[in-house]
């Protein structure tokens, strides 16, 4: 399997908005709509990616256990769906369904929405503050499929509990590594 990395978008940087379909409701979603009022989580993903099928219940996990902490959650898929036909909207919305996804599942139809958030591979992780400025971009853990280190969601978790508790974010973020997103 190919390894891409994060392209490191620039911190500071504010959040591209968006509206596009969310396959679990059938609903346009607007960023908006998803943020949280302490911080935002932006994660692209799809349904194929091993790295993803790595992290799926982590993901869940996290949400749920952030969610009532005010935190917000979306993830966004923006492969193309005509040479990867499982990451199209149905398919999507079977998946979320399926796992129980506690946050909405876009579809980034024109790939537009990846673009403008520098998103290169999948999983790829944008942590935005209550102003929706960058404070981190990067992996979620050290755990990769295949490298016997247990999946925690530490990076993330590091990043949303200072947040929380209004601590600096930690300078140092390593790049998520997983497939490059499906470029059209």
């Amino acid at each position: 399997m190919a390894r891409t990395t994060s392209t490191m978008k620039i911190l500071g940087s504010n959040a591209p908005d968006f509206l596009v379909l969310d396959t679990i409701s059938d609903k346009q979603t607007a960023l908006a709509d998803v943020k949280g009022e302490m911080a935002t989580v932006v994660m692209f993903i799809c349904n194929h990616c091993p790295f993803v099928l790595h992290i799926n219940e982590a993901l869940i996990q996290l949400a749920h256990e952030y969610r009532s902490k005010e935190i917000g959650f979306v993830a966004i898929s923006a492969n193309d769906i005509i040479t990867h036909p499982e990451d199209a909207p149905d398919k999507m919305k079977a998946v979320a369904e399926h796992l129980g996804y506690p946050f909405p599942y876009l579809f980034d139809e024109t790939q537009d929405i990846a673009k403008a958030y520098d998103a290169a591979c999948t999983p790829d992780f944008f942590i935005y503050d209550k102003r929706l400025k960058l404070v981190y971009r990067g992996q979620l853990d050290d755990s990769r499929p295949g490298n016997g280190i247990p999946v925690t969601g530490k990076d993330i978790r590091l990043v949303l509990d200072c947040l929380l508790s209004e601590r600096p974010v930690p300078g140092e973020q390593k790049p998520s590594i997983g497939c490059n997103i499906k470029w059209k």
